[in-house]
């Protein structure tokens, strides 16, 4: 795997953006009168265009209050744009085939740094009467591609640097201690040092000093085989079982039957014949049995079989996803199996 792959840079990160806005141009299913906050909303938005309203001489159907949200990448420039997303704030119906007026979108601390417009695509409609109504999709959510532009710019987080930290996907010390190794063997000396099993803190050389752009690039492309935790996830809900190769279970004896019992009740009904003048009708019960039980074979698992070896016996044992569950949640309780076993 190549370094970019399973870490990233400290400081490289995406922010997540948010602002409301008004979308303007519905059908008639924009928010209700009970709604009160679209319809402030466009008298505060008059106002500042200088015509003066009051908010109760004010009923609009085709106006729905919504909330955009955007990210914004890493080193993003001004006039670089992003995709947004729109959803509906108040009881809004749809808001499909609406126009986004300009809704300045903040970050964490409170500044705009993008400012989004445009036409809402969401790929749905919702129609409907007094007795049926039909709908495809999510009509009150759409996305505006390219709808926002950047208008203040994160600082580089490069510049000026001396050193850096990498920062693993997933902490694990053998991991860690590779990469620190295929690092300094690239550059021929100590540049990386792994002080935490999540971490890696690099030593900008002096030939790439002011060039740390360069330096990023000829490091992230360096391969390094991350090591695995043996885990086993299991999802009884969907019978879903995902093993790693490192999973290992020591010796144990397997074997996996099931009792089934069906009893069915077919009353029968016994009445006199047509015309005859003696007897009554009567309900006769009737029971219908049947027991079966499968035989199954006693499978033994040798010490240290891998999970090709686990799959392969349990196969011949005929088992299905449900039931490996089951025998792998025993051979965890037995200690035979030796991995983390993860129930989701």
């Amino acid at each position: 795997m190549r370094i970019k792959d399973i870490a990233s840079f400290e400081g490289v990160r995406d922010n997540q953006l948010m602002g409301y806005g008004l979308v303007m141009g519905l059908n008639g299913s924009g928010d209700s009168d009970q709604t009160r906050i679209q319809t402030q909303s466009v008298v505060n938005m008059l106002e500042r265009m200088g015509i003066t309203t009051s908010i109760n001489d004010i009923k609009v159907k085709n106006v729905a209050a919504v909330m955009v949200t955007a990210t914004l990448p890493p080193f993003a420039k001004q006039g670089n744009r992003l995709d947004v997303l729109v959803s509906s704030l108040g009881d809004a119906k749809s808001i499909a085939g609406g126009t986004l007026v300009m809704a300045p979108l903040k970050g964490a601390d409170n500044l705009v740094y993008a400012v989004a417009q445009g036409s809402i695509l969401t790929n749905s409609f919702a129609f409907g009467g007094q007795g049926a109504s039909v709908q495809k999709n999510h009509p009150t959510a759409g996305r505006i591609p390219n709808g926002a532009l950047v208008e203040r710019e994160l600082p580089n987080t490069l510049a000026g640097k001396s050193s850096l930290r990498l920062n693993l996907n997933i902490s694990d010390f053998t991991t860690a201690s590779r990469i620190a190794a295929v690092v300094n063997d690239k550059f021929k000396a100590t540049v990386a040092v792994s002080n935490d099993p999540g971490s890696v803190t690099l030593t900008i050389p002096e030939v790439y000093a002011n060039h740390a752009v360069e330096f990023v690039a000829a490091l992230e492309t360096l391969e390094v085989k991350p090591d695995v935790q043996a885990k086993v996830v299991l999802n009884e809900r969907t019978g879903t079982v995902v093993m790693g190769e490192s999973v290992r279970i020591s010796t144990v004896a397997v074997t996996h039957g099931s009792l089934s019992l069906v009893i069915k009740e077919t009353p029968q009904v016994s009445q006199p014949e047509p015309f005859s003048k003696t007897g009554e009708t009567k309900v006769v019960p009737r029971t219908d049995m049947k027991v079966e039980e499968d035989n199954r074979r006693l499978m033994v698992l040798p010490e240290g079989a891998s999970i090709g070896d686990v799959v392969r016996a349990l196969n011949l044992l005929g088992v299905t996803p449900r039931d490996l569950i089951s025998i792998l949640q025993a051979v965890k309780a037995a200690g035979a199996l030796q991995a983390d076993l993860t129930i989701i």
